[in-house]
């Protein structure tokens, strides 16, 4: 028996087949081989047609299928992880009104920023438990402003994943956590954002069916399964943003437990059981894929946009003749602290966690008479453990604290200078596993569905690759960041 992830990125669409006994890869795709164009009419803008995610969906699941050459009849149910954040415009007739207005777009920035102040932060973040900020209920009112005409067609609007799950099956829905991340959930009352919607001017009609994360929300049509090659009827059981469901990936979801990613930018995810908030909305707070009213599980969301890239950007101009590898064997050569070189890794735009300032990347402490390539490297790794830190630290304010932290053993936590320093720094178990958001997202599938019966049986299968734990460099290492922070100025 087999189960189907689908994870829609920017830059690509990933397909995984799951096998359930096991919970082995049978087969994995992505498309297409260059990432996918993003459309930036005017400066700060970004759009993507939904065409684009389905076209590229369709060629990875079609090589998955053929790479393997399983019945087909035994793939018994789809789950799909998506970008977050990102508008998708339906009218009446399931087709598309605009480009979608995705994730890395900044135009609605003030019109959420004038609806937090004017709504007020005690309704916001008391029953949003978030700025509105520039989420899809911005997004939207944008398209309300500005392309009135356009906004009168809309019928339903649904998230990323949810165009997907249409296009399998011709049902339009979404779900809590879904609207969640776009700010269109009331906590308080367990409902559509109602006040919000009646400020933007908005139908709360525009929603479509709510349907739990896990369950076998509607199934693949006729039509659509002999274009993909697939059976009739397969439930699509279970959808989730990116973040959400790299947490759930990893088998976070209960109070205390914490999921990290470090590629370009950086994300700490921690579940909580309550609905705290940070009075300065430098972390979001979204429901997780297995809250509900009566347990509440709300993800809280830090992310440091400038961690993976400064590595990157080193190897380009300080280690143009290193890969990764060596440059984590140059930076092993320099002793913990870097010998008082400091980096703080804030270059690639505004952080939310230091309030929206943008103070850019920052070297201190050098010396030309004592430093090298070595001390540079190692306080580049240093400096990105010490931002997510700094995060955390945030998070613990709402009563999270990061006793363990799981990640997938990619990007910087293949680094053992960088992994062993994070689990110094937080005094935290880092634990490495091998999967990712498709293999996730086909595990919900299969859980939704009902193949697992519970988490402990989705779960049973995934092995932990390696466990990090603090060690006696730790003194040292915090030590550096009191200096790191205390230097920190934005």
């Amino acid at each position: 028996m087999y189960t189907l992830g689908i994870d829609v990125g920017s830059s690509s669409v990933k397909v995984s087949l799951l096998k359930v006994s096991d919970g082995s890869c049978a087969a994995s795709a992505f498309y297409p081989s260059e990432e996918m164009p993003i459309q930036a009419v005017k400066a700060g803008w970004a759009e993507q047609s939904p065409a684009l995610w389905w076209d590229n969906m369709k060629n990875a699941l079609a090589d998955v299928l053929k790479r393997a050459a399983v019945d087909k009849n035994l793939i018994k149910a789809i789950g799909i992880s998506y970008q977050m954040h990102g508008l998708v415009a339906l009218d009446k007739n399931g087709n598309v009104v605009r480009p979608s207005i995705i994730w890395c777009d900044s135009r609605a920035v003030e019109i959420g920023d004038k609806a937090f102040k004017e709504l007020g932060a005690d309704y916001c973040l008391n029953n949003c438990l978030n700025s509105p900020g520039n989420f899809t209920a911005s997004k939207l009112k944008w398209v309300k402003e500005n392309e009135p005409e356009l906004f009168a067609t809309i019928y339903k609007i649904m998230l990323p994943g949810d165009y997907i799950a249409y296009k399998l099956t011709g049902v339009m829905q979404t779900t809590v956590s879904g609207l969640t991340e776009g700010i269109m959930w009331d906590f308080k009352n367990e409902s559509v954002a109602g006040d919000l919607f009646d400020y933007y001017g908005f139908s709360k009609d525009l929603i479509p069916e709510i349907v739990p994360t896990f369950a076998e929300q509607s199934h693949v049509n006729a039509a659509v399964a002999a274009e993909l090659g697939l059976p009739a009827g397969i439930p699509v059981s279970y959808r989730a943003g990116d973040q959400p469901n790299n947490a759930f990936s990893l088998n976070v979801l209960e109070p205390g437990e914490v999921a990290a990613t470090a590629g370009t930018s950086g994300v700490v995810y921690g579940v909580n059981d309550r609905l705290a908030r940070d009075e300065q909305s430098r972390v979001n707070t979204f429901a997780h894929v297995n809250h509900t009213a009566e347990a509440k599980r709300l993800g809280v969301l830090l992310c440091i946009n400038g961690t993976g890239i400064l590595n990157s950007w080193l190897r380009r101009n300080v280690a143009a003749n290193l890969g990764y590898v060596e440059m984590n064997d140059v930076a092993m050569k320099a002793p913990v602290g870097a010998g008082g070189v400091l980096i703080y890794p804030f270059g690639n735009g505004a952080e939310r966690v230091l309030g929206n300032a943008n103070p850019g990347a920052a070297i201190k402490g050098l010396s030309f008479n004592v430093h090298n390539q070595s001390h540079i490297l190692r306080a580049a790794q240093e400096g990105i453990a010490y931002s997510f830190r700094y995060g955390v630290d945030v998070m613990g304010e709402m009563g999270i604290k990061a006793e363990v932290v799981r990640a997938g053993k990619a990007n910087m936590f293949l680094s053992p200078l960088f992994r062993q320093t994070m689990a110094n720094v937080l005094n935290a178990r880092i634990e490495l596993y091998d999967t990712d958001g498709a293999l996730g997202a086909a595990r919900g599938a299969a859980l939704g569905a009902g193949i697992y019966k519970s988490a402990a049986e989705t779960f049973a299968t995934l092995k932990c690759l390696e466990t990090i734990e603090p060690n006696g460099d730790k003194a040292a290492v915090n030590e550096t960041y009191e200096s790191w922070k205390k230097q920190l100025n934005f």
